[in-house]
Parts: C-alpha cells; sequence; structure tokens
C-alpha cells in the first residue's frame, strides 16, 4: 500500500533517500509504485502468471541489490523498465536453452520509415503477433512504443549503436505487418471455405 506521505516525492528523492539512510519505507513505497507495472511486463514474456510473479520478486530483489547504481541518467522508471526487459529476455533465452539442451544432447538509417500501420493493428491481433516474435525484438518495440523510451535510452539498455536501434525497429515492424497480414490471410481462407461450404 502506497504511503501518502510520499504522494508528492519523485521517484528519484525515494531512490536517493533509501541509499543513503537504508529505511525500507522508501523502497516500499517504490515498490508498490512499480510491481503491478513490473508484473504486467514480465507477464507478456512469460505468458504464466505464477512464473511472472516469480519474475517480479527476482526483479526487486535484483534492484534492492544494484539500486546504489542508479546514477539519473534517466528517469528511475526507464531505469527499472530496462532492467525488468533484460530480466525477462535472460530468462526466455535460458528456457529455450534447456528445451534445445532436452531436444537434443540495405537501410538507411537516418530516414524513420512510417508507423502509421502498427496503429492500425488491432490490440488483440498484436498481441497475438508479438508472441511470435523474437524477445530482444519485442522488447525493444515495447520500450519504444509502449513506454516511450528514446533511442538513446534503448541503445544504451541493448548496448548497440541508435542506428542499430532503428534498423531492429524497422525490421521488427516489417516482421510484425506480415504476420498480422498472413493472419488475415488465413482468416479469410477459412471464411471463404466455410461459405463454400454452406452452398454446396
Amino acid at each position: 500500500m502506497k504511503n501518502k506521505a510520499f504522494k508528492n516525492t519523485p521517484d528519484e528523492e525515494l531512490v536517493r533517500l533509501y541509499v543513503e539512510t537504508q529505511r525500507n519505507l522508501y523502497f516500499e513505497e517504490l515498490y508498490h509504485r512499480y510491481v503491478d507495472k513490473v508484473y504486467r511486463k514480465c507477464l507478456s514474456f512469460v505468458k504464466n502468471e505464477v512464473q511472472a510473479e516469480d519474475v517480479t520478486h527476482d526483479i526487486f530483489l535484483r534492484l534492492v541489490l544494484n539500486i546504489g547504481g542508479f546514477k539519473e541518467h534517466s528517469k528511475f522508471s526507464t531505469w527499472l523498465y530496462s532492467i525488468t526487459y533484460n530480466y525477462c529476455i535472460d530468462q526466455i533465452r535460458m528456457v529455450k536453452k534447456q528445451a534445445e539442451t532436452t531436444l537434443d544432447v540495405n537501410f538507411d538509417p537516418e530516414q524513420e520509415e512510417d508507423e502509421s500501420e502498427l496503429v492500425e493493428i488491432q490490440a488483440k491481433d498484436l498481441k497475438k503477433a508479438l508472441q511470435k516474435i523474437d524477445p530482444d525484438e519485442r522488447a525493444m518495440l515495447l520500450m519504444k512504443y509502449q513506454d516511450d523510451f528514446s533511442l538513446k535510452e534503448i541503445s544504451d539498455t541493448f548496448k548497440i549503436s541508435e542506428n542499430a536501434v532503428k534498423m531492429r525497429l524497422m525490421r521488427t515492424r516489417e516482421k510484425l505487418r506480415k504476420i498480422y497480414a498472413e493472419n488475415i490471410v488465413f482468416f479469410l481462407i477459412i471464411v471463404s471455405k466455410a461459405i463454400w461450404f454452406w452452398k454446396k
């Protein structure tokens, strides 16, 4: 439960107070502000509520151990979401690697592309399409279009250049549009077959 005494206290100030005093009430306020948001982001990756809760717990454990490393070069929320995305990506990679072990012991980066088509994809279809792309690509799109990360913040998170971020975003948008288009075509084929069947 959020503490009313901290209602107008910025996140960054709470971080400073916690680092200086090590009093839990400051970290608890940050926890209550962000636990649901972090949980929802985790759930978009792991697709399992119990696992999402575990990953969320791990992220806040990592946060409390490393909070002294927050240097205020960006907002606290941006820093926390970067930790969240990186941790989720690492978890997915680990699961994939374990599964694999079990089974078998020309783009101008300065040119911005029109992004309006992404908006036209319905939320439900977009969510399905997002599950079909790589975790890194999904995280990058969510950072850019959901959390309003700047190109620099994304490049810092992934440790790649801003031009590389632009290129990956363009390719991922194309991939999403292709997946979406394929789903529409598949749906139309099913509908047309159903109509043909009932007309027989």
